[in-house]
């Protein structure tokens, strides 16, 4: 994870079926399949994103991410910065602040 004062990345590695569970935050999100796949739920619509994919989630909209294939790699940058994974105070994950 690298934050700057607008913005943050993070890479993530998934092994199949590890789930991110439906949260919100404060931060648009965009995110890039590297490898593998992922199922994404969206406001009550789902989709496959694959490697060389990506999508863009608005702030405070509820979403969930499921990994689809062992090693999948998801980049993710968010806009203002993730002040709970700098904290580690995020509760949803063991991502990057933790």
């Amino acid at each position: 994870m690298v934050s700057g004062r607008a913005g943050t990345i993070g890479c993530l590695v998934y092994r199949k079926g590890a789930v991110i569970p439906r949260h919100q935050h404060p931060n648009e999100q965009y995110s890039l399949i590297l490898q593998g796949s992922v199922r994404v739920s969206i406001e009550g619509q789902t989709y496959l994103v694959k490697a060389g994919e990506g999508l863009i989630i608005p702030s405070n909209v509820p979403h969930r991410f499921e990994a689809l294939e062992d090693g999948t790699v998801d980049v993710d940058f968010f806009t203002p910065r993730r002040q709970d994974w700098i904290d580690g105070t995020d509760t949803y994950s063991a991502g990057p602040g933790k």
